[in-house]
């Protein structure tokens, strides 16, 4: 009884600490923190040097360690990112980059692939802004992943293969795709068969998705954020960027002269980090200039 009663306290512990982190999240977010800059084009933004960016406001936004959820990552790498943000009025980009040694683009059995993540809510009420953290029951967030590997495969336009991270592995003499027809094998390519985003190749670098909570990430039913990520002088440099008017649902709709919230978080593949072991940020304030 005394144990349970520990565990009881705990939790009713741990829930009011994450909703006092997430509620001083937004009111430390001052408003306009980010400003994104009103630039002239049409279509994605996905370059990541250039006159796009040359005048938009540099925000360096600190990182923490993620240690509420298990497994927690005390020691987190990246302690800090520099954003900027721009627009054309049909997509809005953010420009994410951060320094990093050990450039990590494979996923393999003892390595995992650098990545960064925005998250916008999908409805922002500034009086009731959802948990930084995931968001919450009722709290909805789009969270916008790109990761190093699947940035690999698109600029070697191909998938990778078992040679390309173990160069002596042999090639296999026999695979499904040699005798069966596409729909007869796909109950031998797993997650891939599945249509799972994070298995098919596909032609953007970054996951567009959704989630209530710890445990609750999911990929949205369509695929429309956009991005690309240039390792270059120690750093990764690296667009993600969304419509501002999304045809589907679990999105932001984003407008000129309006407001929000953004918050982030990074992965170094290099240090072990993935899934719940990353550094993220608090609530940012973000206007889309006029």
């Amino acid at each position: 009884m005394k144990r349970m009663c520990s565990t009881g306290f705990l939790a009713a512990t741990l829930s009011v600490l994450v909703a006092g982190v997430a509620q001083a999240g937004a009111q430390d977010a001052a408003p306009g923190s980010l400003q994104a800059l009103r630039v002239s084009g049409t279509g994605p933004i996905t370059e990541v040097a250039g006159a796009t960016w040359s005048q938009a406001k540099a925000v360096k936004v600190a990182l923490q360690p993620q240690v509420v959820a298990t497994p927690t990552n005390p020691n987190a790498a990246i302690k800090e990112v520099t954003v900027r943000s721009v627009h054309n009025g049909e997509w809005l980009a953010l420009l994410l980059e951060w320094p990093d040694y050990t450039k990590s683009d494979a996923v393999v059995v003892d390595g995992f692939s650098d990545q960064v993540a925005v998250e916008f809510p999908v409805v922002y009420k500034a009086d009731a802004p959802p948990s930084p953290m995931m968001g919450n029951a009722g709290g909805r967030v789009n969270v916008l992943q790109w990761r190093a590997a699947m940035q690999r495969d698109l600029d070697q336009g191909r998938e990778a293969k078992i040679q390309d991270f173990y160069p002596n592995a042999p090639d296999a003499d026999l695979y499904y795709t040699n005798i069966l027809p596409a729909e007869a094998g796909q109950p031998y390519m797993g997650a891939k068969g599945l249509g799972n985003a994070v298995s098919v190749h596909g032609h953007t670098p970054v996951l567009d998705m959704m989630a209530e909570g710890f445990g609750s990430l999911t990929t949205r039913a369509k695929q429309e954020a956009n991005g690309k990520g240039v390792y270059r002088d120690g750093a990764w440099h690296v667009t993600i960027t969304v419509p501002m008017q999304p045809t589907a649902d679990n999105a932001p709709k984003l407008e000129a002269g309006h407001s929000t919230i953004v918050a982030f978080a990074v992965w170094d593949g290099g240090s072990q980090e993935v899934g719940s072991r990353k550094a993220w940020s608090d609530w940012v304030g973000l206007t889309v200039g006029k």
